[in-house]
């Protein structure tokens, strides 16, 4: 069975000592493994505290990030890809330092609607910058799984296939696929196929309803991926992140376009996300069995 995490915008977008002790606090009580946090600088936070407090919840941590125009691997122009290169190493360096084995997210080029089409040469420059930064990811233990994000996001990586065909050009064994349902559910031609075709390669799994707030009340086909995660044995984190106008992060909400106020009872919907995915993967597991199993009624 899957572990199931948390992102910790479903809490605060903050980053004080008693915002991050609440979000963690709330992660544990309601049984979840995992808290992910956007990345938090290690000149705000004490990094080490923070270490501490998830190994004495007994937490898993991942960090998640998109990257700013100002850091864009794939410019043309060699300051921003050094400056998004610094970036990259200094959040690998934070998830290592947390105890972390997870950095996720657009990291493969700028985080934002983009007003050109991608070319061979931003391809390239992103590739080479990012098996570099693999390289030293690798020796501190860090994965990093280049989130599949909406047309919207990013004019690089939109669909899991071309995800595994830039791993591929990475040559780099830590680079893996973050597959995001509320993306794939817009640009994917069927979810569930995606999953089973880019099984290997998948290293960290987000749910996420169409519209960004309670699992089950939009129009994602959550069945067929339970089934698509069960066919591939995923045993990893599936983690839940939804926004609502309730909590703002005024760069992220910004980005994703949160508009809309979606819940307010931010427990209520947590809970109901766990239990939700909970029980959507043991449904799919119990199905599975009853289509291996031969009943034999002699």
């Amino acid at each position: 069975m899957s572990k199931i995490g948390v992102h910790s915008f479903v809490w605060s977008a903050g980053s004080s000592k008693d915002e991050l002790e609440n979000a963690l606090s709330k992660t544990y009580d309601l049984g979840y493994k995992l808290i992910e946090f956007s990345y938090l600088d290690p000149k705000q936070v004490d990094v080490k505290w923070l270490s501490g407090r998830l190994k004495e919840l007994d937490l898993d941590v991942a960090i998640s990030m998109g990257l700013p125009s100002e850091g864009d691997i794939s410019s043309s122009d060699t300051s921003v890809v050094n400056n998004g290169r610094d970036i990259l190493d200094k959040a690998v360096a934070l998830v290592r330092d947390l105890g972390g084995t997870k950095l996720a997210g657009i990291l493969s080029s700028a985080h934002g609607k983009q007003e050109q089409a991608l070319t061979k040469k931003a391809w390239d420059t992103s590739v080479s910058t990012l098996s570099k930064v693999a390289d030293r990811a690798k020796s501190a233990g860090v994965t990093l799984n280049l989130e599949i994000v909406n047309r919207f996001e990013s004019n690089m990586l939109n669909t899991a296939s071309q995800g595994l065909a830039y791993i591929e050009d990475t040559g780099a064994s830590n680079v893996l696929l973050h597959l995001d349902t509320f993306h794939m559910n817009i640009e994917e031609a069927d979810v569930g196929l995606a999953i089973r075709h880019a099984a290997d390669k998948i290293g960290y799994v987000h749910i996420g309803e169409s519209h960004r707030g309670y699992l089950g009340t939009g129009n994602i086909n959550f069945a067929g991926i339970f089934d698509a995660l069960v066919a591939i044995d995923w045993k990893d984190y599936v983690t839940f992140e939804s926004f609502s106008t309730t909590i703002v992060d005024k760069d992220l909400s910004l980005k994703t376009a949160i508009w809309r106020n979606l819940w307010d009872d931010n427990v209520a919907l947590a809970r109901h996300a766990r239990n939700f995915i909970e029980l959507g993967m043991e449904t799919a597991a119990i199905k599975a069995a009853l289509v291996e199993k031969a009943h034999l009624a002699l």
